[in-house]
């Protein structure tokens, strides 16, 4: 009985120094292998993943596009070089005014124009008094603009204003529009509006 027992002590004596004889032995491998030179090691077993070749962000990295060519689903905008006056007088409003339009509008304005411009157009939009006042949707020269010049400086941006066409879909531009002009009209209406707003 003692024997076995010394035999158990001794057992598990010896695979406890085995395990610190395994642990040490692992140990001086790793060290040895820290310390050796990455610059000509003899053999490399991923040389694209050891030696690959880093771009910087700032310089070119990816091939041009073949020219002529253009992403998928990306419709190119042909006014981009000219200013708003001249954009509005060749790109006219496809949409027609109509009741989903105008709530489609509506949503879209709500969704990015009012925090600049304000829930009218008057440039009291939450941004202010923290950041300079917007210009006001409601002024004659914007009220004279064509639909496009609208559509033009959502697109392409315009001073502060930065543009929106990654933000806002084409047929959504076109329908802010429309709103906008209803958010005008109900500020300054015209003779036959107060005319029909007498009779109902």
């Amino acid at each position: 009985m003692k024997f076995e027992a010394s035999m158990l002590r001794d057992g598990s004596k010896m695979k406890k120094r085995n395990q610190y004889l395994g642990l040490a032995t692992l140990g001086l491998v790793l060290a040895i292998t820290g310390c050796t030179k990455h610059e000509k090691p003899n053999f490399v077993y991923a040389p694209d993943m050891a030696y690959s070749p880093a771009i910087k962000a700032q310089e070119e990295g990816q091939r041009m596009p073949v020219k002529g060519t253009i992403p998928r689903g990306y419709i190119p905008y042909q006014y981009a070089g000219m200013d708003a006056i001249s954009a509005g007088r060749e790109n006219k409003n496809p949409l027609r005014r109509t009741e989903s339009v105008m709530a489609r509008g509506q949503l879209m304005y709500n969704t990015y124009c009012i925090v600049c411009h304000g829930p009218q157009g008057d440039g009291d939009g939450y941004i202010v008094p923290k950041y300079p006042r917007p210009p006001s949707l409601q002024t004659e020269k914007i009220r004279n603009y064509a639909d496009g010049s609208i559509y033009h400086i959502v697109t392409m941006g315009q001073n502060v204003m930065p543009s929106y066409a990654t933000q806002i879909a084409p047929a959504d531009r076109w329908a802010i529009t429309h709103y906008i002009r209803a958010l005008q009209r109900a500020k300054n209406p015209t003779p036959a509006d107060v005319k029909a707003a007498e009779q109902e």
